[in-house]
């Protein structure tokens, strides 16, 4: 998907909603993917109940860090990679979210005022 360059016309209104969604859903299948891979590393490697795994995972991913201790050297090593992980995932998913809206935005200060 390219954004149109600034010397092509402002994108109009419904079709920029069509895009806001279409990154929107992408993002939320980042957030939903890494989501995933913290909850099954969190149950399978540190066996933590599936609700457990979530609340751990949930908490890495937005920055807050851990509930439950880590029981063993290879839970350790899981949470400290994807805690890693979930830092670029999330800035990542940041980006592509507002990439939409920055855009529009610097466009709009580009278009020729005639």
């Amino acid at each position: 998907m390219n954004f149109e360059h600034r010397s092509q016309p402002i994108l109009p209104f419904d079709k920029f909603i069509k895009r806001i969604l279409r990154y929107t859903f992408f993002s939320m299948v980042l957030i939903g993917v890494s989501l995933g891979i913290g909850v099954a590393g969190y149950h399978y490697i540190n066996e933590l109940p599936w609700l457990d795994a979530l609340l751990n995972a949930s908490m890495i991913l937005t920055g807050m860090g851990p509930v439950d201790p880590m029981k063993n050297d290879a839970a350790k090593l899981f949470a400290s990679f994807y805690s890693i992980f979930s830092g670029v995932v999330f800035l990542s998913t940041v980006a592509v979210f507002l990439s939409p809206i920055a855009h529009r935005f610097l466009h709009k200060m580009h278009v020729d005022e005639d």
